[in-house]
C-alpha cells in the first residue's frame, strides 16, 4: 500500500503536482461551463458568486504556497481583502471590486505557474507546514472545497443545464435494514495521517455504548413516507427550534422537490425528473433528519459512532482509514469526485461496504449527525484558527462522509464537515441510528 505517510520525497512532489491539476481542472469546468454574466452574478445570497470563489482560490493559494512556503514576493497583495473570507459576508460580496472573469482567470494561472515553481524547489521536510506536502495539500483540498461549494451554487442556479455526467450506477442488495455496532473502544481520528486538518487529530481512545446504525442512507421512497403520514404539520416529530424554523420557512419537503399529482420530481443542475426512490435523500436540514428520525422511532448517530460504523474492523479491533480498507477510493467503492450529478441508490458500491456491513458511509451525501463542533481532547490550531477553532460551538452540528460533489483528496473517514442545522443548499442526507436493548444483546 502507497499512502501519503509512506511516499517517498519525489513520490510526494509527483503526487502533489498531479492534485493540484486535478483540482484546477475541475475549477476551470464549472467556472468555463458559465458564461461572464452567470460568473459574477449571485444566484442565491447563501453563496457567493462563481469568480469570487475562483479567485479565493487563488488567493488562498497565493498566501500559502507562493508567500509562505516559497518567500515569493506578493503577485496581488492589493486583493487579500477582497478574498478574506471573514471581512467579507458571502450576501455583499457582488458589491465589492472583484477581478473580473478573465482577470481572475490571468491571476489563478500566475499564481498556478509560481506555486509550481516552489513545489520544485521546496524540500517538503524540516517545517510542520511542508513536511509530507501538507501546505499542498491543505491547498488542494481547500481548492477541491470550493469546487463542491460551486457545485452547489451551479444548483442553485437558474436557467438551461450547463453540466452533464453519466448516471451513477444502479443500486443492489443491502442486507438488513440496520446493523449493530458492538460497544467498547476503538480509535478515533488521526495522528499520522499526512494530510489531515487539525480539527480531525490527535488520534485517541473513544468509547460506544452497542447500538443499531442504518444500513444506508435514509432513501427518497422512506423520506416521502414520513411527509405523506404529515410530518412537516406534527409539531411530535420536531424539536422546538426545529418547529420553529419549519414554520418560519415554510418546509413542506426538501429542497428542489415539487410534487404533481402523486409524483414527486426533483430538480438538480438545471434538470427536473421523476425522483428516484432509492437514492439517499438529499438537500435536508439538520432540523429534517432529526424530525424524520424521531418519527421512525429512531435517532440520528452521534459523530463518534458514525466513526466507528465506519472504520472499526471487529475482527483486528482497528480503525480503517476508509469502510473498505486503507486503499484511496476508486470508482468501484464510492460516489465520488464529482463523477455524477446525483447520490447513487442504495447497494450501487458494495466494493465500499464497511466491515460490519454498512453501505455508503463514503461519498453519495453528508450525513448530518446529532454532534456540535467541538475539538478533540488535546487539539491543537495548525496552521491557522480560522480554519477550524472560530466555528467550534453549539452553533454548528457535524457532517460526515462526503457527497457525490466531494473529492476524495478532501474525504476520509475520519475528515469533519460542519454547518447550520438549517442549511440545505449542501448536499447534505443523513442515516438513523438507535440504541440496543438488552433484549437484542442477549
Amino acid at each position: 500500500m502507497t499512502s501519503q505517510f509512506t511516499r517517498g520525497t519525489e513520490q510526494v512532489r509527483d503526487h502533489v503536482a498531479a492534485q493540484l491539476e486535478r483540482a484546477r481542472q475541475r475549477s476551470k469546468l464549472l467556472t468555463d461551463a458559465v458564461d461572464d454574466h452567470d460568473l459574477v452574478r449571485q444566484h442565491s445570497k447563501l453563496m457567493s458568486p462563481l469568480v469570487w470563489d475562483l479567485a479565493h482560490i487563488g488567493n488562498q493559494e497565493e498566501l500559502w504556497l507562493v508567500r509562505d512556503v516559497g518567500g515569493r514576493e506578493p503577485v496581488r497583495q492589493d486583493i487579500d481583502e477582497l478574498y478574506d473570507a471573514f471581512k467579507h459576508a458571502r450576501a455583499v460580496r457582488p458589491e465589492l471590486p472583484l477581478l473580473g472573469p478573465a482577470e481572475a482567470r490571468r491571476y489563478v494561472s500566475q499564481v498556478r505557474e509560481k506555486v509550481f515553481d516552489v513545489l520544485e524547489t521546496s524540500p517538503l521536510e524540516g517545517r510542520r507546514l511542508v513536511d509530507g506536502g501538507f501546505a499542498f495539500g491543505m491547498i488542494v483540498q481547500h481548492e477541491q472545497q470550493h469546487d463542491e461549494t460551486m457545485l452547489a451554487t451551479h444548483q442553485l442556479r437558474v436557467g438551461p443545464p450547463v453540466l452533464d455526467a453519466p448516471p451513477p450506477p444502479r443500486g443492489g442488495p443491502v442486507g438488513p435494514a440496520e446493523v449493530l455496532v458492538p460497544g467498547g473502544p476503538f480509535t478515533m481520528g488521526t495522528s499520522t495521517e499526512a494530510w489531515a486538518l487539525d480539527n480531525e487529530r490527535p488520534a485517541h481512545q473513544a468509547f460506544t455504548d452497542p447500538f443499531f446504525i442504518d444500513t444506508t442512507p435514509v432513501t427518497n421512497r422512506a423520506y416521502a413516507e414520513f411527509i405523506a403520514a404529515g410530518g412537516y404539520t406534527d409539531p411530535r416529530w420536531w424539536s422546538e427550534a426545529g418547529w420553529a424554523h419549519v414554520q418560519k420557512a415554510g418546509l413542506v419537503a426538501p429542497r428542489f422537490w415539487e410534487r404533481d399529482g402523486d409524483q414527486w420530481y426533483r430538480t438538480a443542475f438545471g434538470v427536473t425528473a421523476p425522483l428516484d426512490p432509492d437514492q439517499p435523500v438529499v438537500h435536508v436540514c439538520y432540523y429534517e433528519a432529526e424530525a424524520y428520525a424521531k418519527w421512525a422511532g429512531k435517532r440520528l448517530p452521534t459523530e463518534v459512532e458514525w466513526e466507528k460504523a465506519a472504520r472499526f474492523d471487529p475482527a483486528t479491533g482497528r480503525s480503517r482509514r476508509y469502510p473498505w480498507g486503507d486503499e484511496e477510493p476508486t470508482e468501484a467503492h464510492a460516489n465520488l469526485n464529482q463523477r455524477h450529478l446525483s447520490p447513487a441508490p442504495v447497494g450501487a458500491y458494495p466494493a465500499g461496504v464497511s466491515p460490519l456491513g454498512v453501505h455508503q458511509l463514503i461519498g453519495d451525501v453528508w450525513e448530518w449527525t446529532s454532534s456540535d463542533f467541538h475539538g478533540y481532547t488535546g487539539f491543537e490550531v495548525f496552521p491557522y484558527a480560522e480554519y477550524s477553532q472560530v466555528f467550534f460551538g453549539p452553533d454548528y452540528k457535524v457532517l460526515r462522509g462526503g457527497s457525490f460533489g466531494s473529492d476524495q483528496a478532501a474525504v476520509r473517514s475520519t475528515f469533519r464537515n460542519w454547518d447550520y442545522p438549517i442549511r440545505r443548499q449542501i448536499f447534505a442526507g443523513f442515516r438513523c441510528a438507535r440504541d440496543a436493548s438488552p433484549e437484542e444483546l442477549a
